[in-house]
């Protein structure tokens, strides 16, 4: 067991933005197109973090052209460049599924600097 986690100790990133759920964020992934690769943003709100160590993961949610689209970023996956918080959220909740549910401003999250 021990030398699975010295192995993990490698992998976990160092340089990671500290972020809680409600927040919004830029994540920079980094995608594969044949032979070229290049650098993408995928902007939204934090809905859910899970795990701990080297298999933590986020779940982020925008909507774009009227549908809700969620992805599930590898914290310490070398696909994710790096991640900006763009704002801070105030939020009660561990995990904000409830989202999902609501439509315009309903789905807004409140900022904690207001």
């Amino acid at each position: 067991m021990d030398a699975l986690k010295l192995i993990a100790q490698d992998s976990i990133k160092a340089d990671v933005p500290k972020f809680e759920v409600g927040d919004t964020v830029k994540v920079h992934v980094r995608i594969t197109e044949g032979n070229k690769t290049r650098i993408q943003v995928y902007e939204g709100t934090v809905i859910a973090k899970k795990h701990g160590g080297i298999s933590e993961t986020f779940t982020v949610r925008r909507v774009a052209h009227g549908c809700g689209v969620e992805r599930v970023f590898p914290l310490h996956a070398p696909s994710v460049e790096k991640v900006e918080v763009v704002r801070m959220g105030k939020v009660r909740r561990a995990k904000l599924y409830y989202l999902r549910d609501r439509v315009g401003k309903a789905a807004k999250v409140k900022s904690k600097f207001n």
